[in-house]
């Protein structure tokens, strides 16, 4: 992978660019190709954020999408073609639903439920931020705090996609687990994110969708990191090796994707080689914008 001197978002833009393909098992169906990555298989998030798009650009009656729950079947590989068929499961007049199958090498990858809703007037509450976390502009972006360092077994190539290779400003507190576990065995942190650059138009979305596919995008790069921290598994350790198994996301309110959001993040389980993680999304003014549950392999030979 060559070192990227420029960090942008071309990366999630070109996770989000689909293709409309003929579809072999639904009602409509779109390819998109995974992106560059330094493991084994292809990034979770790229699967959820495309079949989030997929099933975004079947819905065309203005209805926003407000969750999703995903199941990872296979490893996905990178840089390679997944497609996705969407089944249009439901539309009524306050909310829509689709079953989005992603298939790569004849063979399903990954499946998700994504629910759609036209809105109407009702009451609002919002789970309020309690933790007091550092401004972003106070912390070190990862490529500053792993220029710091040396040593470990992260190799270059891993060190650089973390810097720069993800799209995404990540800033944690109380500190990375990238060689080690700054800032101790506990089981929350927080991560600010945004993106390098302003997000990019992306065909057959809105801006606005786009953005709920960028925070579909972000969020599994460190959902399962408060698992790992509290079991003192930095993602250098040797031998660690990490699946994202399930997902749930909901979609609570618009996101300014393109300006600074807190992910509050705890561990909620870790046994038998899995790990469940829990987050939220908060803007800049402490409002919640999104809710995140997943679960994942957590394996340390």
């Amino acid at each position: 992978m060559p070192t990227r001197t420029l960090p942008t978002s071309a990366i999630f833009t070109a996770a989000v660019t689909l293709n409309p393909a003929e579809p072999e098992h639904f009602d409509v169906a779109f390819d998109a190709t995974t992106q560059p990555c330094p493991w084994p298989k292809a990034y979770g998030g790229d699967l959820v954020a495309q079949a989030a798009a997929a099933a975004m650009r079947s819905v065309g009656d203005g209805k926003t999408l407000h969750s999703m729950h995903s199941y990872f079947l296979r490893p996905a590989d990178i840089g390679a073609v997944v497609r996705y068929e969407v089944e249009l499961l439901r539309d009524g007049r306050g909310y829509s639903t689709r079953q989005v199958r992603g298939y790569q090498n004849g063979k399903p990858v990954y499946v998700c439920l994504a629910n759609f809703a036209a809105g109407e007037p009702g009451g609002a509450f919002a789970a309020e931020l309690t933790a007091d976390v550092r401004a972003p502009e106070n912390l070190p972006s990862s490529a500053d705090y792993l220029a710091a360092r040396s040593g470990g077994t992260m190799t270059a190539e891993s060190k650089d996609y973390w810097s720069v290779g993800r799209s995404f400003d990540m800033r944690h507190v109380p500190g990375p687990v990238y060689l080690t576990v700054d800032g101790g065995r506990v089981p929350h942190q927080a991560v600010w994110v945004k993106p390098f650059d302003p997000l990019r138009p992306v065909t057959g979305l809105t801006d606005a969708q786009r953005d709920v596919a960028a925070l579909a995008y972000v969020c599994d790069y460190t959902i399962l990191e408060p698992v790992l921290r509290v079991l003192d598994l930095p993602w250098a350790r040797p031998g660690l090796t990490t699946a994202s198994l399930d997902h749930a996301m909901w979609f609570h309110r618009p996101a300014p994707v393109e300006d600074w959001l807190l992910y509050v993040q705890e561990a909620v389980a870790a046994d038998d080689g899995r790990g469940l993680g829990y987050g939220r999304f908060y803007d800049r003014e402490g409002r919640h914008v999104a809710t995140v549950l997943q679960e994942g392999m957590i394996r340390a030979q």
